[in-house]
């Protein structure tokens, strides 16, 4: 009831207003990875939130952060980026390029940097790049197309695949955060 008449009160709905629109604006670059990471693992020591790829053809995705809770689903392609957002002694709870989350033990995620190619139409084809920047165009990659993070400077980012390496928008992947550099 006191919480209804806070809210009813005139005076004080432009604080209540101020208020909720920090905790939104915390909340948005927190989930899409501002600057800095906010926290440390308590488990690592690593930065939380941070991206990792799988290092298993399978990765079972647990309920909780043990083995006796149930399986939500498995991975089967290794190298996939995964986003570790908390920690738990050898359990990290990850989340993945479409925002579903579960519990994964340690040893099946790898420090090496993936990302996947994200496009904003099922039929576009992003273009990569001889250097970052205006240049030449040797190749153009499809969403889905899976790659190792070789460098970012903040807008770009150079990636390797088969048969492909060059510079794509570092906003056109998903396993970097915007403005992260990564040498």
């Amino acid at each position: 009831m006191r919480f209804r008449t806070f809210l009813d009160s005139t005076r004080h709905r432009g604080v209540f207003a101020i208020g909720m629109a920090a905790v939104l604006l915390g909340a948005c670059l927190h989930a899409h990875g501002a600057a800095e990471p906010m926290t440390v693992g308590s488990a690592s020591g690593l930065p939380v939130p941070r991206f990792v790829s799988l290092k298993s053809d399978r990765v079972n995705v647990r309920a909780g952060p043990s083995k006796d809770h149930h399986v939500l689903w498995v991975f089967t392609r290794a190298g996939l980026p995964v986003e570790i957002v908390a920690e738990y002694e050898n359990w990290r709870r990850i989340r993945d390029g479409e925002g579903a989350e579960g519990w994964v033990y340690h040893s099946l995620l790898s420090g090496r940097r993936t990302a996947v190619v994200t496009a904003r139409g099922k039929d576009e084809l992003l273009p990569l790049l001889a250097e970052d920047g205006d240049s030449r165009v040797v190749a153009r990659l499809q969403a889905g197309v899976l790659a190792s993070v070789r460098r970012c400077t903040g807008t770009w980012c150079r990636i390797a695949g088969e048969g492909f390496d060059g510079w794509i928008e570092q906003e056109r992947l998903w396993g970097v955060y915007p403005n992260e550099k990564i040498e």
